[in-house]
């Protein structure tokens, strides 16, 4: 009796987590516990791949089973009908060709594994000396990462060989050439960073799924913490702190100005992160900056090198939610049990994106600052990898967790993520793109979204007997009425040249644009220069997009030829 009451209760937090995985997932309407429009979930569905719709069938199916436990009357629909559903609809629905180019790089999948699937599942091997050379390839961000591995997998049931991410024929990645434009964290608007997310939670979940490690989500827990202060103080706490002082703040003003001090001290010194500061110096002073800082009065001239940076591991150990949030920071630990260093990387690239944004930013800002420090790694004698095996204790360690913090048990955990620590600090880069396919993805829900929308305002428009043509006629881009084929219009409303009609030519490029406008300020207005205004792409299928300097704009046009183009600053 007392082990079915455990098993049961084991089901029901199992329940509880898949629960709060679907509302993270935006599908939370499902079982009726949402005003959320059912209409978008099912666009949203209808953009899945087969692995991302295999993980939120598993998902559903496992909070049915709770439900059922609990004996509640939920209505709870099959989601193997639900996709039937969304392929008969798009069968059916009219105008579907923009979707099928969209969906073009997508089905890759269907006949063809990508370059990095010649990596193989396998034991882990140690880590390689750095100095050892490897060969660079592009990452694949076309097609779904869990439909690379799945592919992977299925290609290697008759031939097992034993390999592993960090073997000596593992190359290092790097982001490919996408001639539509490579899209980072910051370039979309807040409407498509909101459809972002929950696509990278699916795929991440698809991926641990087919490489059949669990994905272990921690609920957020309630905590008592600090309302002011600098030490133990949540990061959304002090970045409403640090905005009072200067607006707009996105990294705490205490994290900004002791990597300051680090480096007015010169990257060069030895030993710097590894070098602790005298403890009982260390809580002098903080105690002095927790009652000065927000004064101006400490004297930071007393603060020696190796003391600033004993309190700057001392600041992201002591947060009371880790740095890697509580939500993913098992998911961040898990990264390493996975089978090849591309996809490790793949992980992490969804882990990032997931993070919270005040996480993030800092989190950005302390890897920057680390990679300074390795560029001075023939002067201060520290490696990546030393950096790595440094800092990862002060990130994967997690009060918060219940984790107590023990020499033996750091040891161990920097041992254990120094890796993914050393593929944090070198794939910036990479990690802070999102993959082209969830953005192909995004362009999918907002075309999915916009036909139905259109339908909706036709039929109202029939109803009140308007001329249907005459409504069709209005309803053509302002771009299609004015603008000749194979031109664009392109807006800066802020500049002295307002607007300029552009030919499209197969290497024309954004930066090209820029510089044709810039090229005719005058004035006050001559001292702008490329990097401080951008060209943003603007409706269609995306809300906002600020375009990367490389995007040819005529590959750009034919896969959004209803979009905008504008040229404006990016908002702070």
């Amino acid at each position: 009796m007392c082990l079915r009451k455990q098993l049961l209760s084991l089901i029901h937090r199992k329940g509880e987590l898949e629960e709060e995985w679907l509302k993270e997932a935006g599908l939370s309407n499902l079982f009726g516990e949402s005003a959320g429009d059912p209409q978008e979930s099912m666009v949203f569905l209808s953009t899945l791949t087969r692995t991302q719709a295999a993980a939120v069938q598993k998902r559903v199916e496992m909070v049915s089973q709770t439900l059922r436990k609990r004996n509640k009357q939920h209505q709870i629909p099959d989601v193997r009908d639900i996709f039937a559903q969304q392929r008969e609809s798009k069968e059916t629905a009219p105008g579907g060709t923009e979707l099928q180019s969209l969906r073009t790089n997508e089905n890759k999948y269907q006949g063809r594994d990508d370059q990095a699937s010649n990596l193989v599942v396998g034991e882990k091997k140690p880590i390689l000396p750095e100095e050892t050379p490897a060969s660079e390839t592009d990452i694949n961000l076309e097609v779904s990462f869990a439909e690379q591995a799945l592919n992977q997998k299925e290609s290697s049931k008759e031939k097992i060989q034993k390999s592993k991410g960090n073997d000596a024929t593992s190359p290092n990645f790097r982001v490919p050439k996408d001639k539509t434009g490579t899209t980072r964290i910051g370039d979309l608007a807040p409407q498509d960073m909101k459809k972002v997310c929950p696509l990278a939670l699916i795929e991440l979940t698809a991926l641990y799924d087919v490489l059949g490690i669990e994905l272990k989500q921690q609920k957020a827990v309630k905590i008592k913490t600090r309302d002011s202060g600098l030490f133990c103080v949540p990061l959304t706490v002090l970045l409403e702190q640090d905005q009072r002082k200067i607006p707009g703040t996105r990294i705490p003003l205490i994290f900004q100005k002791l990597i300051s001090r680090i480096e007015e001290g010169g990257l060069e010194t030895e030993g710097l992160l590894r070098i602790p500061g005298a403890a009982t110096r260390i809580k002098n002073l903080c105690q002095e900056l927790e009652a000065k800082f927000y004064e101006g009065t400490f004297n930071w001239e007393s603060v020696k090198q190796h003391d600033a940076a004993s309190l700057l591991k001392l600041f992201i150990r002591e947060l009371p939610q880790p740095l890697l949030s509580v939500q993913y920071l098992k998911a961040f630990q898990a990264v390493q049990n996975l089978p090849t260093k591309n996809q490790q990387l793949q992980a992490l690239n969804l882990l990032v994106i997931l993070l919270p944004d005040a996480n993030r930013d800092t989190l950005k800002a302390l890897l920057e600052f680390l990679q300074r420090v390795i560029d001075n790694k023939e002067k201060n004698k520290m490696t990546v990898m030393n950096v790595a095996m440094v800092m990862a204790p002060n990130l994967f360690m997690c009060h918060a967790l219940g984790l107590k913090s023990s020499e033996q048990r750091e040891f161990a955990m920097a041992a254990g993520t120094a890796n993914t620590m050393h593929l944090l600090i070198s794939y910036q880069k990479l990690l802070w793109t999102i993959p082209k396919f969830i953005v192909n993805q995004v362009r999918e829900q907002n075309s999915g979204n916009h036909r139905k929308d259109k339908r909706a305002m036709k039929k109202l428009l029939k109803k009140m007997a308007y001329d249907r043509e005459k409504y069709e006629k209005q309803d053509k881009s302002a771009n299609d009425a004015d603008v000749p084929q194979g031109v664009i219009r392109v807006q800066a409303p802020h500049l002295s040249k307002v607007s300029m009609a552009i030919q499209l030519t197969e290497e024309l490029r954004a930066s090209d644009v820029l510089a044709r406008f810039l090229s005719q300020e005058s004035g006050l207005a001559q001292t702008l220069k490329i990097g401080e205004v951008f060209l943003y792409e603007i409706g269609g299928n995306i809300g906002e997009r600020c375009l990367d300097d490389d995007t040819y704009m005529k590959d750009l046009y034919q896969l959004n030829p209803n979009a905008e183009w504008v040229i404006k600053s990016k908002p702070s």
